[in-house]
Formats: C-alpha cells, structure tokens, sequence
C-alpha cells in the first residue's frame, strides 16, 4: 500500500514524481530482518532510488553507504545524506590509520541493515562491471546477514554522469532472493556469483 502523500517526505517525493522508485519483490518479501542490499550502481540517484522503495517502517533500520567526498558537499546534499536518509559516509581513501570498511562495520555492529554499490563506482551501463572485494569482507565477517540482490533499471538514463537535474522516466527495483553464501567462500568465486544474481534480475 502506497504511503498517505502527508507522509511522504519533500525528497521522497520528488523521488516518486522523477523516477518512480517502483519495488518489484521478486526474490524475497521486505522484512526486518538485518539485510546487506546490494545493487548495480548507474547515478547519483541510486541511493536515494533504492531508499525510496523501500516500506516506510524498514526505512528507518536501512542505512545506505555512500562516497563522503561527494555527499559532504554542500548544505543541501549533507542535509540529504545525514538527517533524510542516515546515510554511512566512507572516505574511499585507504590510509594507514583508516580503513573504508570500519563505518559499515560499525553500522552493522549496531544492527543497521545497509545499501551497498560493490562495483565501488557509477558506470553508465546497464549491467553491473567487476564486484571490488568489500561485499565479501562484510560476509565472512558478518555471515548471519542476509545478502539481497537489487537490480535498478532505467536510472542510467534518468542522471548518467555530469547531468545535474533528472530526466523524469520510469524506474524500477528489483529486490531478488537471497544470496547462499559461507565464510569459506573463495572471494572470486562469491563475488562472481553475487554479480551474476544482480544481472540476473535485469530481465523481469
């Protein structure tokens, strides 16, 4: 059921108005459950796209992670990223003190369930490239943690890179089921696998 329009929030709705953040649960049901949702990632859109699909009662529990470097800055985008969605900031520079993976850790520690983008990048394409290595640090040290697939399409086309303002068209995310996995997975073999669930879902 669609959420009263009071209750919807300015960036949600605009969300809805642009994009239309359609969620088709083909794999799996929303579910409290503490989740990783992993997706494809084509826009700055994606976030707030996947955010915005969900039901309002899990919205408050799903933290997505994104790039400190680009949504530190400005009022608008920091106002967005820390009081609208609860955004995990990750400074993507690895240093000697610092590891990118410590915030989402320390998220799921606190039994927040996240939004990732494995491919670590935006790529206006509309299947997945390479999968870096962070998803399955995150699984062998989180193994109970449901691992769910999400397929955004169309979004490449609504903001691909260097365009400021979204072209209105039709969105959807797919939510597919759950990914086996063990902490003795071999990391190319996970990761591969992980990946190939994403495309999977890029045909309804």
């Amino acid at each position: 059921m669609l959420e009263s329009f009071k209750l919807m929030t300015p960036i949600l709705w605009l969300t809805r108005l642009l994009v239309g953040a359609y969620p088709h649960w083909q794999g799996c049901a929303p579910s409290s459950r503490q989740r990783i949702y992993f997706a494809n990632h084509t826009s700055h859109l994606d976030t707030i796209v996947i955010w915005a699909s969900l039901p309002q009662q899990l919205r408050r529990k799903v933290r997505p992670v994104a790039a400190k470097d680009y949504w530190e800055k400005g009022f608008l985008r920091r106002r967005i990223a820390l009081e609208e969605l609860n955004v995990v900031l990750v400074d993507r520079r690895r240093t000697e003190h610092a590891n990118p993976l410590d915030p989402l850790r320390a998220a799921l520690q606190e039994g927040s369930s996240l939004i990732i983008f494995p491919e670590g990048t935006r790529r206006p394409q509309p299947l997945p490239s390479t999968f870096k290595s962070g998803l399955w640090r995150l699984m062998v040290e989180f193994p109970e943690v449901e691992l769910i697939p999400v397929y955004i399409e169309n979004l490449h086309r609504a903001m691909p890179k260097g365009v400021l303002i979204p072209v209105p068209t039709v969105c959807s995310v797919r939510f597919g089921a759950p990914l086996p996995h063990d902490p003795s997975d071999l990391k190319e073999d996970f990761l591969n696998r992980a990946r190939n669930a994403v495309i999977s879902l890029a045909q309804p």
